[in-house]
């Protein structure tokens, strides 16, 4: 027989499984542990305290840090004005002929509609997991060729993440990407609430030449489950002037460079 393991281990392999799924319920948490009912009520409750998951009927759900993740419509009405500068201050980085990948969220989107109002842009090539991101880019076309890479589908975010997903991103190599989160922190990296779309996102920054993290004001100074990168690993923050002066700061003197728009 399996030696049982340790609780600490047992409990955070079992916030993993939580985080891929979102949900999990106690009879299959109990099969893949081998472990008790009772045993996986109790692992449940200390995560529960913790403030990892919420307990709920028959299981568990994700709660992400007291958090939970928004819709792409949710968060498309919080920071709109910001994003659209962070928008425009990270397209402008972009120039003709150069090959972008996009990744999900609504800062990103607003990336994507400063991107197709650029009139000077021609020969871009944009590679993306967001649906409605390509359907942004659309009219751009033939300017821009848009690439949208293939995956299983996430109807909240509308994204498209593993399996299948990462295929096409391991054979290209672009020359900038804009990865989105939900956390930026000089400790914690950059972090975000849904682990499949973490997983994503750190093979979009491996395949570019450069990445660049955006991200409103108020995702600064905050750490969530899915981890990204360090700080080092990323060349450049975007962010928005509701960004707090202590926390800009603290990543400029963590190495960061950050641009506030």
């Amino acid at each position: 027989m399996t030696e049982p393991l340790p609780a600490a281990l047992r409990r955070e392999r079992m916030l993993e499984l939580i985080g891929r799924a979102g949900f999990a319920r106690v009879s299959d948490l109990s099969d893949a542990f081998q472990v008790s009912d009772v045993t996986v009520r109790s692992d449940l409750d200390a995560l529960d305290r913790e403030q990892s998951i919420r307990r709920v009927h028959g299981g568990a759900v994700l709660r992400a840090a007291g958090t939970r993740e928004a819709s792409f419509e949710e968060a498309l009405e919080s920071s709109a004005d910001e994003k659209r500068r962070i928008g425009q201050a990270a397209a402008a980085m972009v120039a003709p002929g150069s090959s972008v990948l996009l990744d999900v969220g609504t800062t990103t989107a607003a990336i994507a509609r400063a991107l197709v109002e650029r009139d000077d842009l021609d020969g871009v090539t944009v590679i993306t997991n967001g649906l409605t991101i390509a359907l942004e880019l659309e009219r751009a076309i033939p300017r821009f060729d848009v690439v949208v890479t293939g995956g299983t589908l996430r109807p909240l975010q509308h994204s498209l993440v593993e399996p299948l997903a990462a295929v096409l991103l391991e054979r290209v190599h672009a020359d900038i990407a804009f990865i989105g989160c939900t956390g930026v922190d000089p400790v914690g990296g950059v972090t975000n609430v849904n682990l499949p779309e973490a997983d994503l996102k750190r093979v979009m920054l491996r395949s570019a030449e450069r990445a660049v993290v955006v991200a409103d004001g108020g995702k600064l100074g905050r750490t969530h489950l899915g981890r990204i990168a360090a700080i080092g690993e990323v060349a450049e923050l975007v962010t928005g002037e509701s960004a707090r002066s202590g926390d800009v700061d603290a990543l400029r003197q963590a190495g960061l460079p950050v641009v506030v728009a």
